[in-house]
């Protein structure tokens, strides 16, 4: 019996077991092996004790060890921000608390933690994010190793909507003026808003194009947006085609017949080995207010497509696949998804 309702715990307790258990007979094998030409010349030894737990700086890993181990397994083919954002998180922590052995870590030391995240400003999706790659790391690391240590960072409170500031979509009578705007300077810079504005992609994700990305020449024109060296992709679902209509249409011809000789549809914002996408977004934004209600940016553009698509009443699992969004459901994960000209129907009724 573990001696326990929760099943979590149950899990890990089980888990510690086991590990002590397949050392025991390790031991035992090791301890009563056969060794050729040694019959009878040897004096059995007592089990070694090494199965049982000997203190936490012997026995666990430090917070920089669990991390190291998390980046290893769960960091591969993920983008560098993954690993940045759990590396930060974890030095803030030892930063605040020192780099311990897990189980030296206090709820004491998670409330530090809590305080400390406050008291930098940091709005209330901020601290959520923090304590999640946290928890992530420390949670990874016990279940690897197999320890009976209890995560203190787990369900400690703290105001999740303090500082959060609600993304507003753009009405369509400014999407429209942003539009006229964007054909009459006609510049490279207008051409990805006014591709973000028909297809609701991320500014990233439009900033980092290949040319060849860009299909043009065959019966439904499409964007097809997909991992590249220079610029990931936020999620799985983020990997996508999506028809051109409408200014996104627009744009992306003007694009395509620049006189460059640059494999990218926007080399002002691929000079390096990485898409600038914050110097985009900072260029455009201010570019953009002059034209939008306050509050609204180029991320608002993604705000308003859902918003355009529930008004023509377009079903939520292709508003979905349109913008990359992840759809919930293990039903949704079968199949290839809606096709390309159902699509471009949907988006032809708001463009």
């Amino acid at each position: 019996c573990l001696r326990t309702s929760s099943a979590r715990q149950a899990k890990m307790q089980a888990q510690q077991a086991n590990a002590k258990l397949e050392a025991y007979w390790a031991s035992l094998r090791v301890t009563h092996a056969s060794i050729p030409g040694a019959v009878n010349c040897l004096t059995p030894q007592a089990v070694p004790d090494f199965a049982v737990p000997k203190g936490h700086d012997h026995d666990q890993p430090d917070l920089k060890q669990a991390l190291q181990l998390y980046l290893d397994l769960k960091g591969k083919n993920r983008p560098k921000s993954f690993e940045a954002a759990a590396t930060r998180t974890c030095n803030y922590l030892i930063g605040v608390a020192g780099n311990k052995p897990l189980g030296d870590y206090t709820r004491s030391d998670a409330l530090k933690f809590r305080e400390w995240l406050v008291d930098r400003s940091l709005t209330g999706s901020s601290v959520t994010r923090n304590f999640s790659y946290l928890k992530a790391v420390f949670n990874f690391a016990v279940s690897e190793y197999a320890l009976d240590v209890t995560n203190p960072f787990i369900g400690v409170y703290h105001d999740r909507q303090a500082g959060v500031i609600k993304r507003q979509p753009i009405p369509i009578e400014s999407i429209k003026l942003v539009q006229a705007q964007c054909r009459q300077v006609d510049d490279d810079m207008r051409w990805l808003v006014a591709l973000l504005s028909d297809t609701g992609m991320r500014l990233a994700e439009g900033a980092g194009l290949l040319k060849t990305d860009i299909h043009l020449d065959c019966g439904i024109p499409f964007v097809r947006i997909q991992r590249h060296p220079w610029r990931g992709l936020k999620t799985r679902s983020s990997e996508r085609d999506v028809p051109l209509v409408g200014d996104a249409l627009w744009a992306a011809e003007r694009a395509l017949r620049a006189q460059s000789d640059s494999v990218f549809a926007f080399p002002r914002y691929n000079q390096s080995t990485t898409t600038a996408a914050n110097s985009a977004s900072a260029a455009l934004n201010k570019w953009l207010k002059h034209y939008v209600p306050a509050g609204c940016t180029m991320h608002s553009f993604r705000h308003s497509m859902r918003d355009r698509l529930r008004a023509v009443e377009c079903p939520a699992e292709i508003i979905d696949q349109i913008g990359g969004w992840q759809t919930d459901g293990i039903g949704h994960s079968y199949g290839t998804g809606s096709p390309i000209s159902v699509l471009q129907r949907q988006l032809m009724k708001i463009a």
